[in-house]
């Protein structure tokens, strides 16, 4: 979440070379397609090996398993990454200023979190943290430390926000620049763009340390990994990459495919992600589809098309889903604490994972009923100033 983008406004601007009218729009399907985006995130933590326990019946069936979702953590948190700059772009209002934005993306992403930092930290992280892991975690600069003990501390996660955090502290500058494009120049950017997503692993292979290994894929060097995936600065070109088809679509200058063909690309994107190194896995072979499927949902809406992700349902998910996306992990630790040591079948298995995820999806609706939503409305816009009114006197008689 979200890198969901978590924080999706209800009300954002249609283009008015998409849309009938330049008047304001709903874009439902891309708040819920938010839901199974970490809902991907879940099923890649739900196949990570967890200590004393064991889920499946077969070191062969875990070894399947986690082959069919080990990509899935990286495609959901790419999606969020793109959605995000392709939300806050569409969004941005007229008039608008950078402390305002600041504000509103504050009360919306850093209560939630801190809530569901606590969770995770009081009931299953805090044995196995130190000040120095607590202290990174808690103040959203995980991401900028070569460490997996620190950029994975406490809530694993929260390491996403932490990138996040860096592109909206970026945003009134990176979106100042994206102004001043011509619109006949976009597609040339974008392009640029592309190409340096494209060339990132490789530029991390000449420029940055071998480091360590990495789990679970040993012959992975650690640091390539963070600096490739984990890393702010790289990680902005998915949330430009986003940005700049927002604007291509405001311009009317983005070649439409449709959601369907959008989602069958990035399903073939996710298929091809399995067979090449784990540096193009995590974000080439799946940015330019999700990018494609984000562009496809928004435009869908503004023309009225429906979609699968436009339902109430598929909302309701949808504006749940950053409180889900930061507390399921933690329910995923308790669960399984709670098993301890075990073998259990494939069908036990799967029962244990619907229960991982309804547990989750009660717990994202109470910190979405009882922080986010709450606090979003009461604190996103600065108080209106009350302005005295003089009693009149009463005219002569």
């Amino acid at each position: 979440m979200t890198a969901q983008d978590f924080a999706t406004e209800s009300v954002i601007k249609a283009p008015a070379t998409a849309a009938a009218s330049p008047t304001r729009s709903r874009l439902p399907s891309l708040t819920g397609l938010r839901f199974p985006a970490a809902l991907l995130v879940f099923a890649f933590h739900s196949a990570l090996p967890f200590p004393d326990i064991r889920l499946l019946s077969s070191d062969s069936t875990e070894r399947r398993w986690y082959g069919l979702v080990g990509q899935a953590g990286g495609l959901g948190v790419t999606f969020f990454f793109v959605l995000s700059g392709f939300i806050l772009t569409w969004s941005a209002r007229p008039g608008d200023t950078t402390r305002a934005f600041w504000r509103r993306r504050f009360v919306k992403i850093v209560p939630t979190y801190l809530a569901s930092w606590l969770l995770a930290f009081v009931l299953v992280a805090a044995p196995l943290t130190t000040a120095r892991q607590a202290v990174f975690s808690l103040f959203l600069l995980q991401s900028w430390v070569p460490d997996v003990s620190v950029f994975f501390a406490v809530n694993n996660p929260g390491w996403s926000l932490s990138t996040e955090a860096f592109f909206y502290l970026s945003f009134p500058l990176l979106y100042a620049g994206l102004r001043r494009i011509p619109a006949r120049r976009l597609k040339w950017w974008t392009a640029a763009v592309a190409l340096a997503l494209v060339l990132t692993p490789l530029l991390t292979t000449m420029l940055i340390p071998h480091g360590s290994a990495m789990v679970p894929k040993p012959s992975e060097p650690l640091n390539y990994f963070w600096f490739a995936y984990i890393f702010p600065p790289p990680r902005v070109l998915d949330f430009l990459l986003g940005m700049f088809v927002a604007r291509l679509v405001i311009e009317g200058r983005w070649y439409d495919i449709g959601i369907r063909w959008a989602g069958a690309l990035l399903a073939l994107g996710y298929v091809v992600a399995g067979f090449v190194p784990v540096l193009y896995s995590l974000r080439v072979a799946c940015v330019f589809p999700a990018a494609l499927l984000v562009a496809a949902g928004a435009l869908a809406d503004v023309r009225g098309r429906p979609t699968p992700f436009a339902g109430r349902v598929a909302v309701w998910l949808g504006e749940i889903s950053y409180a889900f996306y930061l507390i399921h992990y933690t329910v995923i630790r308790l669960v399984r604490k709670e098993l301890g040591t075990g073998q259990f079948s494939l069908t036990a298995t799967i029962g244990i994972w619907v229960a991982e995820i309804a547990i989750s999806l009660v717990c994202s609706w109470l910190l979405y009923a009882l922080v986010e939503r709450p606090l979003t409305r009461r604190w996103s816009r600065p108080r209106r100033r009350r302005v005295a009114v003089l009693p009149q006197p009463e005219p002569a008689r």
